[in-house]
């Protein structure tokens, strides 16, 4: 048997409590398994978190983006920008809704969208998707003023921002729409799951809709009421629901998202404070405000030109350090590559992020042993 201080450590991992565990046991006991109260629940602790007047609940991160791209009347003529270092599902949203894609390359001083670079953009998009990279929050402020004058809508991609705060208010705020997803990777899960926040009341009205296959049942809405059994089918939309027993495990682990937080910053400044003098090592800017905060979904680092990452990556595993990559740049993807014409080449900072970067062990029940380990075999990995 393995002793525990050669245990694989992975590169993340979930967090349950004897409090989730009945948290879920509870509402499967009950009536509702699906579209019943818990739903709505964790949409208002969602809501009142970020600070927006509404949440909506998905069954994945990728059928909220789907979801928001619907509400936002993204159709075949339409283009939605975003960054290439991404997980493709931050575009695939569009092309869903037949829309072409278009990339920004990324600013190297924030690792999110180059917001320069997006201001030279020739076309006027539809929407742009300003990805919160890791967990740093994007300047999405200089994104909606731009985007103001090109009457474009700006869904922000917070996939990995849960509890990130830029100019004192929680991400989730100044969007048009914001995703938060609820993989088990990230600072909450619901197994899957997603929300988009918003504080438009028809983006929170086309979302639902959506959400479950374009029906109504509110009188108000309708073209025609023939009984409390009837229900239109209003647009294409798709079945996108959560769970009763997801939501009351989303509830739950909302609860300790802030010891969460705290954790994850604890163990980012014990990366930083040991790798902060190594020369070959990069480690992830910080937002430059005073009331802005890092999540730290990820902890990502760029390692030298001159270092060969796949060796560094197979030494560490050899070691029980399970670290990944975080990502393979969009439109270097086949589907992408046959479909737009991308090649090696267009967006050149983010091709040379994705071969120098490599992403550390980061989630909360890190022990301070656990955090040591890392940090010795990452400094003896090279050279």
């Amino acid at each position: 048997m393995r002793s525990t201080e050669d245990s694989p450590i992975p590169y993340a991992q979930h967090w349950i409590t004897p409090e989730d565990l009945q948290a879920v046991a509870n509402v499967l006991e009950c009536e509702w398994l699906t579209q019943g109260p818990m739903v709505e629940a964790f949409e208002q602790r969602m809501a009142e978190f970020v600070g927006t007047k509404y949440a909506v609940a998905f069954n994945s991160g990728t059928s909220a983006l789907h979801a928001a791209m619907f509400a936002a009347g993204v159709g075949p003529v339409d283009t939605v920008v975003s960054s290439p270092i991404t997980f493709v599902a931050s575009t695939n949203a569009a092309l869903y809704l037949r829309a072409k894609v278009v990339f920004v390359d990324m600013d190297p001083a924030t690792w999110c969208i180059d917001i320069e670079r997006l201001k030279e953009l020739p076309v006027s998009p539809k929407v742009v998707v300003p990805v919160d990279y890791a967990g740093y929050p994007v300047d999405v402020q200089a994104i909606i003023h731009w985007a103001k004058s090109r009457n474009c809508i700006v869904i922000e991609d917070a996939a990995h921002a849960l509890g990130a705060i830029r100019n004192g208010a929680r991400v989730g705020q100044g969007a048009d729409m914001t995703m938060f997803s609820f993989h088990p990777a990230k600072h909450v899960t619901t197994g899957e799951g997603g929300v988009i926040s918003t504080d438009c009341p028809e983006m929170d009205r086309r979302l639902r809709l959506f959400r479950s296959h374009g029906i109504t049942k509110d009188p108000s809405q309708m073209t025609r009421f023939d009984g409390p059994w009837y229900y239109e089918m209003q647009a294409l939309g798709c079945n996108y629901r959560i769970t009763d027993f997801q939501c009351a495990l989303g509830i739950s682990q909302l609860e300790r998202i802030e010891a969460n937080l705290q954790r994850r910053r604890e163990i980012a400044h014990a990366y930083d404070q040991a790798f902060q003098k190594v020369s070959w090592i990069q480690t992830p800017p910080k937002p430059p405000e005073s009331d802005a905060t890092h999540a730290y979904h990820l902890y990502p680092v760029l390692l030298d030109p001159s270092v060969d990452r796949k060796r560094v990556y197979m030494k560490l595993r050899q070691r029980h350090i399970l670290t990944q990559i975080h990502y393979i740049p969009v439109h270097l993807q086949p589907y992408y590559r046959e479909r737009f014409g991308f090649k090696e080449g267009d967006f050149p900072i983010a091709e040379d992020f994705y071969r120098r970067e490599i992403s550390l062990p980061m989630y909360p029940m890190m022990t301070d042993v656990q955090i040591h380990r890392v940090i010795h075999e990452v400094m003896n990995a090279f050279p």
